[in-house]
């Protein structure tokens, strides 16, 4: 019988008839050695915990960075100015709060904690996305004093109703985002709006790790094999190698290393140069922006990065929680014969060389394949980034994603948080994952319990 596609953030499907499978030897260690086992609001917070003492305290001082807010130029506190001039948040952390996953704006709020990526149709440098003229590739609706924010981002949501073939009712809630009071132009017709919630940022280290060639195996762009899948890597500029390379972070896998993630962020996110990126974050036409103090150069020393980008690296992943509880491992069953894992692959090695020592040798449990695939037009953001098209998304880690809301304080899923629980993620695939949300939307209401409690578990 012919397997159904996969979801992207989870995926259900199929009868739950066979037995329920075995909890496998270490599958509760989702980190391997590097695993934390806590459940409280800090789970996300740990350092690796094979970590040896004396490197704990480069950890330490790496979250002190991400932590603290940067302030403005010139400041007596010369190792955290240079903020702006243009900005999204003040720190890492205002975004990635406790180390976790940010949700889109409730009311009237603002942008705290997801952003807008921006372009206009093309392409643009070493083949990524072609910058807005005037505003850049990404939103910053902030400004230091003297310098206007590029515009208010803002969201309205329309609820969709829909049911389960049981009768149950649900709804889901589209979004469309609007920028208003432009301070660089008028925008382009054209525009492209990109909206991305803050990732979780547990075990991006141990996801750097898996060798290259894993991820590559697993690629099959043409759908060779007939099973409706077709999963392919996104290549992107590795501007430290000067040469494209295999994209594994970001929302369509547009960053290459935990490095160059990190200090895109720094720039992108709170206006700071690095040595990977040296130039403000000015747009020609951005006066204000131009003439703007600034932190030095750069305003994150490379010192400073190198610690940021080694705590990034190395935040432990919590072990699951009731892995073996009779309840979900039905789940599991239905996770498996529904084909989800062959896309939300279980199980990875990481590579015996790996740069961080921490990392080498784990078996580890992220859920993911770290490839691309096409999530339908309901999903799709229209926006292309490096070889991603507008409907392609990568496949997310899984792992942590019962602890969010423990975290968090909330269930918004999906790229853009539009999914107000897990089922609501499932119910917005399309494309790939077509027959598979159909196949949920199926099944009886005790099998659609068992495979949340499933991936609460994780």
């Amino acid at each position: 019988m012919r397997r159904l596609p996969v979801l992207w953030v989870l995926f259900l499907g199929a009868s739950c008839e066979a037995p329920a499978p075995a909890l496998e030897p270490g599958e509760e260690l989702a980190g391997g050695d590097t695993t934390i086992r806590d459940e409280s609001p800090n789970a996300f917070s740990y350092s690796a915990r094979n970590m040896t003492f004396e490197r704990r305290q480069r950890f330490v001082v790496g979250n002190s960075f991400f932590n603290k807010n940067w302030v403005v130029a010139p400041a007596s506190t010369t190792g955290r100015d240079g903020l702006g001039p243009t900005f999204n948040a003040r720190s890492c952390s205002a975004c990635h709060f406790k180390d976790g996953r940010g949700r889109p704006p409730e009311a009237d709020e603002a942008f705290a904690s997801m952003l807008l990526r921006i372009s206009v149709p093309g392409e643009g440098l070493h083949g990524g996305p072609r910058d807005v003229p005037g505003y850049g590739d990404q939103l910053q609706p902030n400004g230091i004093e003297g310098v206007a924010g590029e515009a208010v981002p803002k969201v309205t949501w329309v609820l969709q109703p829909g049911a389960f073939a049981d009768g149950e009712p649900y709804s889901l809630r589209a979004p469309t985002y609007t920028l208003e009071d432009p301070a660089y132009g008028p925008l382009p017709a054209d525009l492209r709006i990109s909206p991305r919630v803050a990732p979780v940022m547990i075990g991006m280290g141990l996801l750097e790790a898996i060798p290259a060639a894993d991820i590559l195996a697993r690629e099959d762009p043409g759908d060779a094999d007939g099973d409706g899948i077709s999963g392919r890597a996104n290549y992107v500029w590795d501007l430290a190698a000067d040469a494209a390379a295999l994209g594994r972070f970001g929302w369509k896998a547009n960053q290459p290393t935990v490095a160059q993630q990190t200090a895109g962020a720094f720039l992108g996110d709170m206006g700071l140069t690095t040595d990977m990126f040296p130039l403000e974050n000015c747009p020609e036409g951005q006066l204000e922006c131009a003439e703007a103090p600034h932190g030095g150069a750069p305003e994150v020393a490379p010192d400073l990065l190198d610690d940021v980008v080694f705590y990034s690296a190395t935040l432990a992943v919590p072990a699951r929680r009731d892995a073996g509880a009779p309840e979900v491992l039905r789940g599991k069953q239905v996770f498996l014969d529904a084909g989800c894992a062959d896309c939300h692959v279980p199980r990875h090695r990481t590579a015996d060389d790996a740069a961080i020592e921490e990392v080498r040798g784990q078996t580890i449990w992220p859920y993911t394949d770290l490839l691309l695939h096409d999530m339908g037009d309901a999903l799709g953001d229209g926006r292309r980034d490096y070889l991603a098209d507008g409907n392609e998304w990568r496949t997310p880690p899984l792992w942590g994603i019962g602890l969010v809301e423990t975290v968090n304080g909330h269930t918004t899923f999906l790229h853009d948080g539009r999914a107000r629980s897990l089922m609501e993620a499932v119910l917005w695939h399309g494309g790939e994952a077509e027959a598979a949300r159909e196949a949920v939307r199926a099944l009886p209401r005790e099998e659609r319990a068992a495979l949340v409690a499933f991936l609460e578990s994780l």
